[in-house]
């Protein structure tokens, strides 16, 4: 699929929930607690079948998130669907980690072959606060645990000024011990968490002054990710940087909500309703032609804060 400034839009990002075991406060508003019933949101079912539309339109590569997708129920089953289309080369998941020693052999089993483990601290104290009450040994164990299954496995790691900017060089140890991607991302100010972000923004150019990094060309060239040699550690590492050096122009994909909005750039509150559609059995694929000829040329992050918190978006 091409959008109107011809980029090639092949990556979907699904949200399964915005219910999450975890408050992280850039995500989370404190205060706010996720209220959609379940006939809010797309039923498993009606996920497949949006995503096997997705994919005969040109989709090779799925995320799910959240929230917390490991909360949703059945998401061992919605996997196994997935896997099964005729056409999806990837099949990725984002999660905090909690659950996932329980469900990562069944994961693997039904098709899932790519983590993403959101982790800001490897203090546990630290990792308490910034989750509002996680548990950071079990999380590790499962990241353990799930390298016995040959899964790719990446850490992502929130750069947030104050908390855990002193953890750098930890992470990047213990990424490169235990055969780890890692990428840093920077703060973005979205939703309620807006304020919070602002004050602990840290630049992706501070971090590459501070470690003195040597960039190296990503040979994903529609990742968002640059990539940087990290001196005396002979490791590489990915740093996301959407406010320092927007990577819009090479941006290759569409979300979905939880509640089956079609939302075509993550910085921007325009949003299509395909759940609508889809429950009224009507053809859903000129609803996505509509959102991808919707799809923003960049982002405004740096003047306007986007309305919805990260957790309904599904980031």
């Amino acid at each position: 699929m091409l959008d109107k400034y011809e980029r090639k839009i092949d990556y979907l990002r699904i949200s399964l929930t915005d219910r999450c075991n975890y408050r992280c406060k850039y995500c989370m508003p404190d205060g706010l607690s996720c209220k959609k019933s379940h006939e809010d949101m797309l039923t498993l079912e009606e996920i497949n079948e949006i995503s096997k539309i997705f994919v005969k339109k040109g989709i090779k590569k799925i995320r799910l998130t959240g929230g917390e997708p490991l909360v949703r129920k059945n998401v061992e089953s919605l996997v196994k669907m997935l896997a099964e289309i005729d056409g999806l080369k990837d099949l990725a998941m984002t999660t905090n980690g909690y659950f996932l020693k329980e469900k990562a052999e069944i994961l693997w089993e039904n098709g899932l072959k790519r983590l993403n483990i959101s982790l800001d601290s490897l203090d546990e104290k630290k990792y308490k606060i910034m989750s509002q009450g996680g548990d950071l040994k079990k999380v590790l164990d499962a990241i353990s645990y799930a390298k016995n299954f040959a899964y790719k496995i990446k850490i992502n790691f929130v750069l947030i000024k104050g908390f855990n900017d002193g953890e750098i060089y930890d992470f990047i140890k213990f990424a490169k011990e235990n055969d780890i991607e890692l990428r840093f991302i920077e703060l973005m100010p979205i939703g309620g968490t807006a304020d919070f972000s602002k004050d602990k923004f840290i630049s992706s150019d501070e971090i590459i002054k501070k470690l003195n990094l040597i960039p190296i060309k990503n040979p994903d060239t529609h990742s968002p990710t640059s990539l940087y040699k990290v001196p005396d550690f002979d490791y590489t590492l990915g740093i996301i940087e959407p406010l320092s050096h927007k990577f819009c122009s090479t941006c290759n994909r569409l979300r979905l909500t939880a509640d089956g909005k079609i939302r075509p750039c993550l910085h921007s509150d325009l949003e299509i309703d395909l759940k609508k559609a889809i429950r009224a059995n009507e053809n859903i694929e000129k609803l996505i032609d509509e959102a991808l000829m919707k799809k923003p040329k960049r982002h405004h992050l740096e003047k306007e804060v986007i309305k919805e918190s990260m957790y309904r978006i599904g980031g």
